[in-house]
Protein backbone atom coordinates (compact mmCIF):
# COMPACT_ATOMS: atom_id res chain seq x y z
CA UNK A 1 0.00 0.00 0.00
CA UNK A 2 1.39 3.40 -0.99
CA UNK A 3 0.94 6.13 1.58
CA UNK A 4 0.09 9.49 0.04
CA UNK A 5 2.57 12.23 1.03
CA UNK A 6 1.07 15.01 3.12
CA UNK A 7 1.87 18.67 3.61
CA UNK A 8 1.07 19.65 7.18
CA UNK A 9 0.65 23.39 7.76
CA UNK A 10 0.61 24.87 11.25
CA UNK A 11 -1.54 27.99 11.52
CA UNK A 12 -1.78 30.44 14.39
CA UNK A 13 -0.18 33.34 16.18
CA UNK A 14 3.24 33.33 17.90
CA UNK A 15 3.17 31.41 21.17
CA UNK A 16 0.07 29.35 20.30
CA UNK A 17 2.04 26.08 20.16
CA UNK A 18 2.61 25.65 16.41
CA UNK A 19 6.28 24.75 16.67
CA UNK A 20 5.71 22.35 19.56
CA UNK A 21 3.06 20.55 17.50
CA UNK A 22 5.27 20.61 14.40
CA UNK A 23 8.15 19.05 16.37
CA UNK A 24 5.81 16.31 17.61
CA UNK A 25 4.43 15.49 14.16
CA UNK A 26 7.92 15.50 12.64
CA UNK A 27 9.22 13.14 15.32
CA UNK A 28 6.23 10.80 15.14
CA UNK A 29 6.28 10.56 11.34
CA UNK A 30 10.02 11.00 10.75
CA UNK A 31 9.49 13.87 8.30
CA UNK A 32 11.09 17.21 7.47
CA UNK A 33 9.95 20.30 9.40
CA UNK A 34 10.55 23.79 7.98
CA UNK A 35 10.27 26.67 10.48
CA UNK A 36 11.29 30.19 9.33
CA UNK A 37 11.99 31.51 12.85
CA UNK A 38 14.72 28.92 13.30
CA UNK A 39 16.44 30.25 10.16
CA UNK A 40 15.79 34.00 10.41
CA UNK A 41 17.45 34.62 13.77
CA UNK A 42 20.67 32.69 12.99
CA UNK A 43 20.96 34.13 9.47
CA UNK A 44 19.85 37.73 10.02
CA UNK A 45 19.55 38.33 13.78
CA UNK A 46 15.83 39.07 13.73
CA UNK A 47 12.48 37.88 12.44
CA UNK A 48 12.28 40.04 9.32
CA UNK A 49 15.02 42.05 7.67
CA UNK A 50 14.10 44.00 4.55
CA UNK A 51 11.60 41.38 3.36
CA UNK A 52 14.02 38.48 3.71
CA UNK A 53 11.45 36.42 5.59
CA UNK A 54 9.26 36.33 2.48
CA UNK A 55 12.29 35.27 0.44
CA UNK A 56 13.11 32.50 2.92
CA UNK A 57 9.50 31.30 3.12
CA UNK A 58 9.32 31.13 -0.69
CA UNK A 59 12.32 28.83 -0.77
CA UNK A 60 10.84 26.72 2.05
CA UNK A 61 7.57 26.29 0.13
CA UNK A 62 9.57 25.31 -2.96
CA UNK A 63 11.56 22.82 -0.84
CA UNK A 64 8.32 21.41 0.59
CA UNK A 65 6.97 20.97 -2.95
CA UNK A 66 10.14 19.11 -3.95
CA UNK A 67 9.86 16.87 -0.86
CA UNK A 68 6.22 16.09 -1.72
CA UNK A 69 7.20 15.29 -5.31
CA UNK A 70 9.77 12.82 -3.95
CA UNK A 71 6.96 10.96 -2.17
CA UNK A 72 7.67 12.17 1.36
CA UNK A 73 5.63 14.30 3.73
CA UNK A 74 6.69 17.65 5.15
CA UNK A 75 5.59 20.24 7.71
CA UNK A 76 5.52 23.98 7.06
CA UNK A 77 5.50 25.66 10.48
CA UNK A 78 4.57 29.11 9.18
CA UNK A 79 1.58 30.67 10.93
CA UNK A 80 -0.13 31.66 7.65
CA UNK A 81 -2.41 34.41 8.86
CA UNK A 82 -4.40 34.91 5.65
CA UNK A 83 -6.76 32.59 3.85
CA UNK A 84 -4.97 33.45 0.59
CA UNK A 85 -1.69 32.09 1.95
CA UNK A 86 -3.38 28.93 3.17
CA UNK A 87 -5.28 28.33 -0.09
CA UNK A 88 -2.12 28.89 -2.15
CA UNK A 89 -0.12 26.40 -0.08
CA UNK A 90 -2.96 23.87 -0.22
CA UNK A 91 -3.12 24.12 -4.02
CA UNK A 92 0.66 23.78 -4.29
CA UNK A 93 0.54 20.63 -2.13
CA UNK A 94 -2.32 19.18 -4.15
CA UNK A 95 -0.50 19.98 -7.42
CA UNK A 96 2.21 17.59 -6.23
CA UNK A 97 -0.42 14.89 -5.67
CA UNK A 98 -0.14 15.30 -1.90
CA UNK A 99 -2.73 15.55 0.82
CA UNK A 100 -3.00 18.78 2.83
CA UNK A 101 -3.62 18.96 6.58
CA UNK A 102 -4.04 22.29 8.31
CA UNK A 103 -3.31 22.33 12.03
CA UNK A 104 -4.94 25.49 13.41
CA UNK A 105 -3.97 26.29 16.98
CA UNK A 106 -5.66 28.90 19.10
CA UNK A 107 -5.33 29.34 22.84
CA UNK A 108 -6.37 32.02 25.33
CA UNK A 109 -4.79 35.32 24.31
CA UNK A 110 -3.17 35.98 27.71
CA UNK A 111 -1.54 32.51 27.66
CA UNK A 112 -0.36 32.95 24.09
CA UNK A 113 1.34 36.25 24.91
CA UNK A 114 2.92 34.78 28.04
CA UNK A 115 4.25 31.79 26.07
CA UNK A 116 5.74 34.05 23.38
CA UNK A 117 7.49 36.13 26.06
CA UNK A 118 8.73 33.01 27.87
CA UNK A 119 10.11 31.58 24.62
CA UNK A 120 12.01 34.82 23.96
CA UNK A 121 13.62 34.60 27.42
CA UNK A 122 14.35 30.86 27.23
CA UNK A 123 15.30 30.45 23.53
CA UNK A 124 16.00 33.83 21.93
CA UNK A 125 17.78 32.15 19.03
CA UNK A 126 14.48 30.64 17.87
CA UNK A 127 12.25 33.70 18.06
CA UNK A 128 12.21 37.48 18.37
CA UNK A 129 11.02 39.98 21.00
CA UNK A 130 7.39 41.07 20.77
CA UNK A 131 5.96 44.14 22.47
CA UNK A 132 2.32 44.43 23.52
CA UNK A 133 1.83 46.64 20.43
CA UNK A 134 3.32 43.87 18.24
CA UNK A 135 0.88 41.35 19.71
CA UNK A 136 -2.03 43.73 19.13
CA UNK A 137 -0.93 44.24 15.51
CA UNK A 138 -0.52 40.48 14.93
CA UNK A 139 -3.96 39.82 16.38
CA UNK A 140 -5.50 42.44 14.06
CA UNK A 141 -3.72 41.01 11.00
CA UNK A 142 -4.54 37.34 11.63
CA UNK A 143 -7.58 35.95 9.82
CA UNK A 144 -8.50 32.67 11.52
CA UNK A 145 -9.39 29.83 9.13
CA UNK A 146 -13.04 29.73 8.11
CA UNK A 147 -15.28 26.72 8.56
CA UNK A 148 -14.88 26.03 4.81
CA UNK A 149 -11.09 26.01 5.13
CA UNK A 150 -11.17 23.73 8.17
CA UNK A 151 -13.53 21.29 6.42
CA UNK A 152 -11.37 21.29 3.23
CA UNK A 153 -14.24 22.61 1.10
CA UNK A 154 -13.33 23.30 -2.55
CA UNK A 155 -10.71 26.01 -2.95
CA UNK A 156 -12.21 29.28 -4.23
CA UNK A 157 -10.89 31.09 -7.29
CA UNK A 158 -7.73 33.14 -6.70
CA UNK A 159 -7.94 36.93 -6.40
CA UNK A 160 -9.04 38.52 -9.68
CA UNK A 161 -5.58 39.79 -10.69
CA UNK A 162 -4.17 36.23 -10.77
CA UNK A 163 -4.82 33.31 -13.10
CA UNK A 164 -4.08 30.67 -10.43
CA UNK A 165 -3.17 30.23 -6.78
CA UNK A 166 0.44 29.32 -7.70
CA UNK A 167 0.59 32.62 -9.63
CA UNK A 168 -0.63 34.44 -6.50
CA UNK A 169 1.92 32.54 -4.38
CA UNK A 170 4.80 33.45 -6.69
CA UNK A 171 3.93 37.12 -6.14
CA UNK A 172 3.46 36.73 -2.37
CA UNK A 173 6.73 34.83 -1.90
CA UNK A 174 9.18 36.32 -4.43
CA UNK A 175 11.56 33.34 -4.58
CA UNK A 176 8.81 30.81 -5.24
CA UNK A 177 8.51 29.79 -8.90
CA UNK A 178 5.01 29.10 -10.20
CA UNK A 179 4.34 25.58 -8.99
CA UNK A 180 1.11 24.85 -10.79
CA UNK A 181 -0.13 21.55 -12.17
CA UNK A 182 1.54 22.14 -15.53
CA UNK A 183 4.95 22.69 -13.88
CA UNK A 184 4.54 19.66 -11.64
CA UNK A 185 3.37 17.39 -14.44
CA UNK A 186 6.26 18.36 -16.71
CA UNK A 187 8.74 17.94 -13.86
CA UNK A 188 7.43 14.42 -13.15
CA UNK A 189 7.59 13.48 -16.85
CA UNK A 190 11.24 14.53 -17.05
CA UNK A 191 12.24 12.18 -14.20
Amino acid sequence: MTIRPTLFLTVGLPGAGKTTLAHRIAAELGILRLTPDEWMAPLFGQSDVDGRRDILEGRMIWTAHEVLNSGSSVILDFGCWSSEERYAIRVIAESAGAAFEMKYIKIAESERRARATRRWHESPESTFPMSPADHDRFLALCQPPTADELSYAPVPEPPSDFDSWPHWASERWPTLPRLDATHTASAKRSQ
